[in-house]
């Protein structure tokens, strides 16, 4: 399994403001790049944050990418995984709306009713107890046929996902412009590193919009 890890933060490392409502950092180009990157995924993988916050579809926008899947013999749009400890995604959710093949991936904690109700829309991966093990749940991906990931997002599941050691590549688009905040959502969330911090190969620099995207390897 290959994961790739893309997003979209300010010049002071901001995914959005504090109120965690979703912000406009990237432009058209940027926005062209990632849905590139999505038609090049099995799998377009969030958590359950981003789909609370921005209510995300998550599919491919530009239509000749989609013809390209297809006639490669896959789906018109990657699959999309929710990371979802709880079970919170909304029944109503557009990731749910039955366009493309989707994951929810639940702790064993999530409530039965729950797990009934998301598996009506969505194949539902159990992985851990408490809050979902990603190295279990990705395992599941995994053996569902799902080699390339992508992930939007958040932080806190970037940060879990670096942790658990899990990343493969991190491209990110640093926008030109400074959010601030001490409560302002950052790449990566969570607990934070105090030693063994992951450390990056720097692979590629380009410029887009008024921005630049910086791609990193992750050093094993």
């Amino acid at each position: 399994m290959h994961v790739v890890v893309n997003a979209a933060m300010s010049a002071d490392g901001k995914l959005s403001s504090r109120r965690r409502e979703q912000v406009r950092i990237s432009g058209d180009e940027d926005f062209d790049r990632m849905d590139a990157l999505r038609a090049a995924s099995d799998a377009v993988v969030v958590g359950v944050g981003t789909v609370l916050a921005d209510d995300p579809h998550l599919t491919v926008k530009d239509e000749a990418r989609s013809s390209e899947r297809v006639d490669a013999g896959e789906a018109p749009c990657p699959a999309r995984v929710v990371i979802d400890s709880r079970g919170r995604t909304p029944t109503e959710a557009a990731i749910l709306d039955g366009t493309a093949e989707t994951f929810v991936c639940v702790s064993e904690d999530a409530p039965t009713s729950a797990r009934e109700r998301l598996g009506e829309r969505a194949t539902v991966i159990t992985a851990g107890s408490g809050r979902v093990s990603l190295v279990d749940a990705f395992e599941g991906l995994e053996q569902a046929g799902l080699e390339r990931l992508m992930v939007e997002g958040g932080g806190e599941l970037i940060f879990s996902l670096f942790e658990a050691g899990l990343v493969d590549e991190l491209c990110v688009f640093v926008g030109p412009q400074i959010i601030g905040g001490r409560d302002a959502p950052t790449l990566a969330d969570g607990d934070g590193f105090v030693e063994d911090f992951p450390a990056l190969t720097l692979e590629a620099v380009e410029r887009l919009d008024d921005g630049v995207v910086l791609c990193w390897e992750i050093r094993s």
